[in-house]
């Protein structure tokens, strides 16, 4: 503790003096490390508080909801949700927020001000957050790891969502199809699947989506935008997760089995398909005649039948095919006279 008696730039200075060998946080130094992530850190405080994520030490407990916390001021803050108090306003348009980071945010948007730029792309946040998140797209870089199966990630509430696989804590079930999920919101974006709701619609096309996450890659449509590429091909992409399935194609991996016959796939999508020939079930019944399919795929060529429906059309002599496979075969024989 500083004692000398003088204006606050004489204390600051003798302050600094004394205890400049031992506060870290004077000249940027960062001893303590975690021995896990090796994530450096000013004070041996903040190391402990931030070894609980690796140990799952959650301390802090909501007397309300029971939620726990590895940190307190992260359940102070939680509070405020039961609370309702909403501390940090707008002095612009009266909002008001839980935390201070938000209302910093708010302002930024407000103002326009994205100072916070990608040098490989030139996106622009207004959030140096978002900005790291964003430079993990470029750099592949996933720092978040399932403890049970080794998955990978680059945001840490894909992992928490992840991880809800693992857990029998599963306690919002849908009233349609009894799924259940560890998170409200996560049954909310399902139920739309049941009733139809698309609330996010494209400015351009005007087609809808349930989930703000797929309008987004939707927009790359437009744009032309494919900010995944494939570091031994080049091949770019739309979605992190086409990237992760292509790249199996590479080094051989086929993640998923199935329980019966151990078959294995690259892609989850075609093993819940496969099982359809073990279970027997047939998700996709055409309207017209009641048949059933495993995929949807084949109903849409079934349903071309049915309805006469030739949209495929050879520009040689306009002759008009229910699939494009028949036409390519056709089309030789143009090729060929």
């Amino acid at each position: 503790m500083c004692l000398y008696q003088g204006t606050l730039n004489e204390q600051l200075h003798v302050h600094s003096a004394e205890c400049r060998s031992s506060c870290d946080v004077h000249n940027g130094e960062r001893l303590d490390s975690c021995a896990l992530c090796n994530k450096a850190f000013t004070r041996k405080s903040t190391l402990t508080t931030h070894q609980r994520i690796h140990s799952g030490d959650h301390s802090y407990i909501c007397e309300v909801c029971k939620k726990a916390f590895s940190q307190k001021r992260d359940l102070i803050i939680h509070q405020r949700i039961h609370s309702g108090d909403r501390p940090y306003s707008c002095t612009v348009c009266n909002k008001a927020f839980i935390q201070k980071g938000h209302l910093i945010t708010h302002q930024r948007i407000r103002s326009g001000d994205h100072c916070y730029i990608c040098e490989v792309c030139n996106k622009a946040f207004s959030q140096k957050r978002d900005l790291i998140i964003h430079q993990r797209i470029h750099s592949g870089v996933h720092p978040y790891s399932c403890a049970v199966c080794n998955k990978a990630f680059r945001h840490k509430s894909t992992l928490i969502a992840h991880q809800s696989i693992h857990s029998d804590d599963l306690p919002y079930n849908c009233a349609l199809c009894n799924k259940a999920f560890s998170r409200k919101g996560y049954l909310t974006r399902h139920q739309r699947t049941h009733i139809g709701d698309r609330p996010y619609s494209c400015a351009v096309c005007s087609k809808g989506f349930s989930e703000k996450c797929d309008l987004k890659a939707h927009l790359r449509i437009h744009s032309g935008d494919r900010p995944y590429s494939c570091a031994l091909c080049n091949k770019a992409f739309r979605r992190n997760s086409h990237l992760i399935t292509h790249q199996r194609i590479h080094n051989g991996d086929r993640p998923y089995n199935c329980a019966l016959c151990n078959k294995a796939f690259s892609n989850k999508s075609h093993l819940i398909t496969h099982q359809r020939v073990h279970s027997g079930e047939r998700p996709y019944s055409c309207d017209v005649c009641s048949k059933a399919f495993i995929e949807n795929s084949h109903l849409i060529r079934h349903q071309r039948k049915c309805n006469g429906d030739h949209p495929c059309t050879c520009d040689v002599c306009n002759k008009e095919f229910n699939y494009k496979s028949s036409m390519k075969r056709h089309r030789r024989m143009h090729s060929n006279v």
